[in-house]
């Protein structure tokens, strides 16, 4: 007799989407992998329209047509009205009887702790923090960037070393290697040059990602200015971690905080030991922990809680994502 399909677990970022079908006991029953979820940049029919090519690959390889609950971790689902329409367009699909839909920074969040209590900050491209506890009680922020107030993220942090580079060529600002090996990684001899392949595009605008090692290998050569910069992430990392952990009532408790997204999972030295030196002092009680688990196994563990799964379906649901 087969097992029967319970849950629809999608972790979708911006870059890629992971969906997995997985049985009430913790089987994963089939999985795909499908491109990035960008409402903003196509419009929300889009972006779900391509989800759907990914979740019927995996509903096909399954051999079902629907589950008992769908639980959707999506990017760009930032603020609780955003949750809501996404949450409406995925449940027209009726892939599932109830659909949840959160912040894909909860599927960090979850993929790294036994029960559904901790704080999740994930730097990777943008920066997020998200808290939960078991009683279903939250603490987020809009994540928007610095229209609501972020610093961090691949890209900010590539803004910030562009811009003291530039000063320091042309004498706004002070003297940093910067202005020497973000030109250099682009095979240009100076920021100006820099600067113009940038405006007139000889340079396609996102590979300004490409910046963020390079200013994390400066700092750990010794420059004060790409040292500032990593300090500054380390403190924002810490102040968003401690405001989740105290609006949750958690600030004195043992409590996990997982540190995940490519930028805190690459674990620079400056940076780490920036972050446990911070939190130390600021949250004594809380546990740091990098997170590495495919975030599609947080989306998983997240529907089993809603379902109602036994112990054993989260323990083998684990050991099918390696972890």
């Amino acid at each position: 007799m087969g097992l029967t399909a319970s849950v629809l677990a999608i972790d979708a970022g911006n870059s890629k989407t992971d969906v997995a079908v997985v049985a009430a006991d913790g089987h994963v029953l089939a999985t795909a992998r499908g491109s990035g979820f960008r409402p903003p940049a196509v419009g929300v029919t889009t972006a779900v329209g391509t989800l759907a090519e990914t979740v019927a690959r995996a509903f096909d390889a399954a051999a079902v047509t629907s589950v008992a609950h769908v639980s959707a971790c999506l990017a760009n689902a930032d603020l609780p009205a955003e949750e809501e329409q996404l949450a409406a367009a995925l449940g027209e699909r009726a892939w599932g009887t109830t659909t949840d839909v959160r912040n894909d920074t909860f599927a960090i969040l979850r993929a790294g702790v036994s029960e559904p209590r901790g704080v999740a900050v994930v730097c990777g491209a943008g920066i997020n923090c998200v808290g939960l506890r078991p009683d279903g009680a939250t603490a987020r922020f809009p994540a928007l960037g610095r229209l609501s107030g972020d610093f961090g993220g691949g890209w900010a942090l590539a803004e910030e070393a562009l811009w003291y580079a530039a000063r320091a060529e042309d004498g706004r600002g002070e003297p940093t290697a910067l202005a020497r090996t973000l030109p250099a990684h682009f095979g240009l001899d100076s920021m100006y040059a820099l600067i113009e392949a940038l405006h007139l595009g000889r340079l396609e605008q996102h590979r300004r990602h490409e910046l963020t090692p390079v200013l994390f290998a400066t700092a750990a050569e010794g420059d004060p200015v790409a040292r500032s910069i990593v300090d500054r992430l380390a403190e924002e990392v810490v102040t968003m971690a401690t405001v989740a952990l105290t609006r949750l009532g958690l600030l004195e408790e043992e409590t996990p905080v997982l540190l995940g997204g490519s930028v805190l999972a690459a674990r620079h030295p400056q940076l780490d030991d920036g972050i446990r030196t911070r939190l130390a002092a600021r949250a004594p009680a809380a546990v740091p922990r990098v997170v590495t688990a495919r975030p599609v196994l947080g989306a998983a563990l997240l529907g089993l809680d809603r379902v109602g799964a036994p112990p054993t379906a989260y323990e083998r649901v684990r050991r099918c994502f390696g972890t």
